[in-house]
């Protein structure tokens, strides 16, 4: 099968995730969850919110190319300190993190496209380790959180 990539195919994953809470969508071009390597669009609106994780169990290293807007990567310490920022989108387009690294992506524009490619296969139950030093999705502290790393 062939797939296009193209401004049509992020106007539509957008619309979508407009109407979902997390305010993300995920459109895939591998054809499941056993797949190896994972490659798909991570169409991030702004407000929308990653919890800092890592892929560590099992390793899995992680790339994100930025194809539309600006977004900053933000890299923490095991102890939730921030190590470093890396704001992509205009000269540095992408970012390769290795595995266990703690991590997570803020939006720096309206609508952020990324291409994501890492290792399969996806299983929910070990893909990420959240931090429990940053607050879950939904919980009320997920506001003053984010605005705290922007």
């Amino acid at each position: 099968m062939i797939q296009l990539i193209d401004r049509k195919l992020f106007d539509d994953v957008a619309a979508s995730a407009e109407s979902t809470v997390r305010r993300r969508l995920n459109h895939n071009f591998h054809s499941g969850p056993d797949d190896n390597p994972h490659r798909f669009l991570n169409v991030l609106l702004r407000g929308t919110y990653i919890r800092p994780h890592r892929h560590s169990d099992p390793p899995k290293s992680e790339t994100f190319v930025v194809l539309e807007g600006r977004a900053e990567v933000i890299i923490f310490t095991p102890e939730g300190a921030i190590e470093s920022r890396h704001l992509l989108g205009d000269d540095t387009l992408g970012i390769d993190l290795s595995p266990g690294v703690w991590h997570t992506i803020i939006t720096r524009t309206d609508r952020v496209v990324c291409f994501e490619v890492k290792p399969g296969p996806w299983l929910p139950a070990t893909d990420k380790e959240f931090a429990t030093w940053a607050p879950p999705e939904g919980d009320a502290a997920v506001a003053g959180y984010l605005e705290s790393l922007l």
